[in-house]
């Protein structure tokens, strides 16, 4: 199995970052996360990043840039987190995403993550990604 974890960072037109909130049930769950999951054996980035957000909402993205890299631990093992900016062809509001793996998503202020129960990993990022943010 691979090491190597992916998260998605969708920005609306206001800038606001696409944030989904794990079911209660597995590791981590009750927790809310930047949308993603882990790149499978033989799979490159941009691949597990399409293919993870299909599975996981319903709908195809467009992968753009990459934005920061973490190392974390998870079950005592060591894991890397790529995280990417994505382009989603609707913001899922008029037109639901269809979620398998969230109990619901939203758009939040980026200075609302320190203040969520957001998983440790993707906290990891956040600066990355804030920073990202405030150069669009």
């Amino acid at each position: 199995m691979s090491n190597v974890s992916i998260a998605c960072i969708a920005f609306n037109s206001e800038v606001k970052v696409l944030i989904a909130h794990r079911s209660p049930t597995g590791q981590m769950g009750n927790r809310w996360e930047f949308p993603g999951g882990k790149v499978e054996d033989g799979e490159d980035e941009v691949t597990g990043i399409i293919r993870e957000f299909k599975e996981e909402f319903g709908v195809t993205v467009e992968v753009g840039p990459h934005i920061a890299d973490a190392e974390f631990e998870h079950n005592g093992k060591k894991r890397l987190l790529h995280a990417y900016r994505i382009f989603v062809p609707h913001d899922g509001m008029t037109e639901k995403y269809v979620l398998t793996e969230h109990t619901e998503y939203r758009w939040a202020e980026l200075s609302e993550i320190s203040s969520l129960d957001f998983v440790d990993s993707d906290l990891l990022i956040y600066p990355a990604v804030k920073a990202y943010a405030e150069s669009l």
